[in-house]
Order: structure tokens, then C-alpha cells, then sequence
């Protein structure tokens, strides 16, 4: 099972429950001796030296008060001293027979809300190998570039990622040389490693899907003037690439082209509105989204542009042509 979306949430709750810092991590994987090698929680939380072993259950039962015990038994047999090492019940009812059985054994209750969901610890649904430009990789590493330094934690609590990905995302790029940790901290490290992997990932020209010139001198006007059609006539569209980098940033862009996000439906009215033949003007490169890009559009000196991480995302994917001002995109992300 993978981590579900609701993990960060119960993360949030045991450290409540639990008094931990803010320093507290969930553990991707156990470091046991051999007699323990085989034996899973569905939590394991570290907080400074302390360790804290976790089963969320819907409803607790004797049974998993007797895996807890038999597991802090086997650390008995191979750890003198289990002062910093605690075992917990995470559950939404509790009989009890249970109660009083964990109060005897001193093993931790916690009362969750009924809507989370179960956990796990065992990530078998991540992959080995994240892709840095899918939809929730991209969202931890964009916000990992405006915090400059924090957290896995803090990356999955306010993406709303669940903390298995953002903590697989960050493991990957740490593997790469492209992110670097210093305690329970993270940053990126080698931006330049970082964009080279985007452009070969996920080429933005991939996406392109027609080229139409249409009667305007400048591009900027032209942007504001579609902007204007288009959401009257209620089209689903964002301007992207060079158009919103450079709105963004003030970086010098074409002055002969604007890019185009449009739903593949729309493609067509498109075109045959706004199509001129055999007239100079401006051009219009059409892109077909591979994600919901229309999610957190801005306007920008009145043309609508998608967001600032899936700018830098596309500006990335044009590689060493759109490099300059990829760069002053980074240079600026945070305080976009």
C-alpha cells in the first residue's frame, strides 16, 4: 500500500498527542538488527533519540497491543535500555480491555479522527525512480525552491503531498547531486543539474501543437487583447514560457511570438477566429496541456498566465534556448 493523502495529517496529530518537536520525521525504513529485519509497523517517528513505533488501527484490538509488546520484547533481548524507544495505538475506538491491557504494558493510545485514513510505512506504490516533473514531484521541488531551505515535512504539509512522495522526491535528487540535506533540513544545491533534468524529462515543445500568425504589432498588446476575447467567450486558457517568464520577471522577451496553453477542444475555434492568411503580425504557438495547468492562473498586467511553478516548469522544459531566462525565474521565485 502506499502512503494515502491523509498521512501528513495524523503526522500532525501524533505530534500533538505525543509532545514531539518540530524536528520529528517519519523514518522511510527500519535499521534493525537481523531478528528484527522482517517485522513492520505502519509508522516509525524519530524525534532527536527518541523513536516512536506506531500502529494506526480503525479499531484496536488485543491483537496489536501483543505485536507491540512482542516487538518491544525483541528490542529488550538486543537493547539494554528501552528509555527512549515508545510504542503506540493510533486509533479511532478503543475497547476496554484494551485500555486497561495498554496501560499495563505501557504502550501509548492516541485517539484519531474517523476520517483518516491508514497509513503505511512501505512505499511499495512510489517508484524507485521519481520523475522530477510529474505533478506532485514538481509541486515539493517548486516549493523547495521558494523556501530555499526546510523540511520534507514542511514540503508535503503545505503541498499536500503525502509525505512518502515528497519524502522519495527529495531521496531521489539527493541521489543525483541536485539536493543536499544538513540535519532535517533540505535545499537545492545544483540548480543547473536540476533544469537539465526538466528539459530532458519533459521537452515543453513536446506539448506544442500549432502555430498561427495572427493581425497584432506587439506581443504584449496581443496577450492582453486574447486575454481579454478569450475570457469573455469563457475559453479555458493561459499564457505561458516566455510570455508569463517574462511578466514574472522582467526579463526581455519576444517581441514576435506569444505562447498559449489551450484545452485540445478549444484548438479549433482557435484557430479559425484568429487565424490571418498571408499577413505579417504576431505569431501564436499553441500548446496542449499535460496537466492541469489552469489551476492557480494569475492575471498579470491584464493577461492571464499560468502559475509561477508551471512556468518554471515549462521554461525549464525549452532547455538551452530558454536558459537565461529560466534562471532569472529561479533568481526570482522566491518572492513571486
Amino acid at each position: 500500500m502506499a502512503i494515502l493523502k491523509n498521512n501528513s495529517e495524523l503526522f500532525e496529530i501524533l505530534c500533538a498527542k505525543l509532545n514531539l518537536s518540530n524536528s520529528a520525521i517519519v523514518k522511510e525504513e527500519f535499521v534493525f538488527n537481523d531478528a528484527l529485519s522482517n517485522i513492520r509497523v505502519d509508522l516509525v517517528i524519530e524525534d532527536g533519540n527518541k523513536r516512536f513505533f506506531v500502529e494506526v488501527k480503525s479499531k484496536a484490538s488485543i491483537d496489536t497491543i501483543a505485536r507491540l509488546v512482542l516487538l518491544k520484547e525483541l528490542f529488550r533481548n538486543q537493547v539494554a535500555d528501552l528509555s527512549n524507544i515508545f510504542f503506540v495505538i493510533a486509533g479511532k475506538v478503543f475497547p476496554p480491555d484494551v485500555e486497561k491491557i495498554a496501560y499495563q504494558t505501557n504502550i501509548k493510545l492516541v485517539t484519531i479522527p474517523r476520517n483518516i485514513e491508514h497509513p503505511t510505512q512501505k512505499y511499495d506504490n512510489i517508484p524507485d525512480n521519481i520523475k522530477v516533473t510529474s505533478e506532485k514531484s514538481w509541486k515539493v521541488i517548486s516549493r523547495l525552491l521558494k523556501e530555499k531551505m526546510t523540511s520534507i515535512r514542511q514540503l508535503s504539509i503545505i503541498e499536500k503531498v503525502s509525505y512518502g512522495w515528497a519524502h522519495a522526491t527529495v531521496k531521489s535528487l539527493i541521489n543525483h547531486g541536485i539536493v543536499t540535506k544538513k540535519g532535517n533540513y533540505v535545499r537545492v544545491s545544483d540548480t543547473n543539474k536540476l533544469l537539465n533534468g526538466v528539459a530532458w524529462e519533459r521537452p515543453f515543445e513536446n506539448l506544442y501543437a500549432s502555430e498561427i500568425t495572427i493581425e497584432y504589432n506587439d506581443a504584449f498588446e496581443a496577450a492582453q487583447e486574447l486575454s481579454n476575447i478569450l475570457k469573455n467567450k469563457g475559453v479555458k486558457f493561459a499564457f505561458t514560457s516566455y510570455t508569463s517568464g517574462g511578466l514574472y520577471t522582467g526579463y526581455a522577451i519576444r517581441h514576435d511570438t506569444v505562447y498559449l496553453y489551450l484545452e485540445k477542444n478549444e484548438l479549433n475555434f482557435f484557430i479559425n477566429t484568429f487565424k490571418e492568411e498571408e499577413k505579417q503580425g504576431i505569431k501564436v504557438r499553441i500548446y496542449i496541456p499535460d496537466r492541469d495547468v489552469f489551476n492557480n492562473i494569475r492575471e498579470k498586467e491584464g493577461v492571464r498566465v499560468v502559475s509561477p511553478s508551471q512556468t518554471l516548469l515549462d521554461l525549464a522544459g525549452l532547455g538551452y534556448s530558454g536558459r537565461d531566462i529560466t534562471k532569472a525565474m529561479v533568481e526570482k521565485y522566491a518572492s513571486i
